[in-house]
């Protein structure tokens, strides 16, 4: 029986030499592995009581959409800056060269809502924070950061302490 790894393509000194890239674009375009990656990630949301299903551009959104089809919860964008089209909050987060703003539109989480949220990696976390930060900013309670796969080498974990985190593969590496 094949696992979520074995679809994964990594690429040796991309986008720098020592640098693993983990491809996820070789498990969209199996059926198998990303069928296989949904009901994984499904797995990890057993026995979770949520409202919401949220995903972070653009990624996020392959990988949240089908959770949130499958459990019959309502699906929301977490979105780079300017690409909603009504009354949004942001928040800016540091990257590793530079700075970076996601958006959430301002009625798509009610306060007491518990909201899942979901991206296909974690790397230094500082994404997702931002994107927790959104929905506590509008009464919501992140309830699971899900995630297919997960980079330990960076250290995503330490800025999302307090926060339920999931992950299907973990790489020790970064």
């Amino acid at each position: 029986m094949k696992r979520v790894e074995d679809y994964v393509r990594s690429i040796p000194d991309f986008p720098e030499k020592g640098i693993i890239f983990r491809d996820v674009t070789s498990v969209l375009q199996d059926a198998d592995g990303l069928q296989l990656a949904i009901d994984e990630m499904a797995k990890l949301l057993e026995g979770v009581d949520c409202d919401v299903i949220a995903g972070a551009e653009s990624r996020g959104f392959i990988f949240g959409m089908p959770l949130a089809y499958l459990l019959k919860k309502p699906f929301v964008l977490v979105r780079k800056a300017g690409k909603l089209p009504c009354e949004t909050i942001s928040k800016s987060y540091e990257l590793e060269y530079g700075t970076a703003t996601i958006e959430i539109h301002k009625d798509a989480i009610k306060p007491g809502q518990k909201v899942v949220l979901v991206d296909d990696l974690i790397a230094t976390g500082g994404t997702m924070k931002a994107a927790a930060e959104l929905v506590e900013e509008l009464g919501g309670e992140v309830v699971k950061m899900l995630f297919l796969i997960e980079l330990a080498g960076l250290e995503g974990r330490k800025v999302l302490e307090g926060y339920d985190v999931g992950s299907v593969v973990v790489y020790e590496g970064k």
